[in-house]
């Protein structure tokens, strides 16, 4: 369990910023398998249930909001169905989602120390 994950903003912040990573791995691997025949890309999605769990009061250090599903782009004549341009874009938005996610870390983290070192 994450320092952080010890209430429900440091549990949002953390589960956040698991599932980007998973998104910036699965990324990685679309594009590294860009000429692979018969690759099939996939995508990654939390942000709906991370929403869901924080509505119902579900979410805890422990579960896992992130899911890996098959892309539905077209498929190439080789079987293959990345699509580099998309993957490019997808992975600067992560890329900039995960360090807003990981600034917004930083500074909670700064506020409990500045918080705690005034007593």
């Amino acid at each position: 369990m994450s320092i952080f994950a010890t209430d429900r903003v440091g549990t949002t912040l953390h589960t956040a910023l698991d599932g980007l990573s998973m998104r910036q791995r699965v990324i990685a691997d679309n594009i590294a398998n860009v000429n692979t025949p018969g690759f099939r890309a996939s995508t990654v999605q939390f942000e709906s249930s991370l929403r869901a769990a924080l509505a119902d009061g579900t979410l805890t250090p422990d579960t896992t909001v992130a899911a890996t599903t098959p892309a539905n782009t077209p498929v190439g004549a080789n079987g293959n169905n990345v699509d580099l341009g998309s993957e490019t874009m997808s992975a600067m938005q992560s890329v900039f989602q995960y360090q807003l996610m990981s600034r917004a870390a930083t500074d909670r983290y700064t506020l409990i120390s500045t918080a705690a070192g005034s007593f």
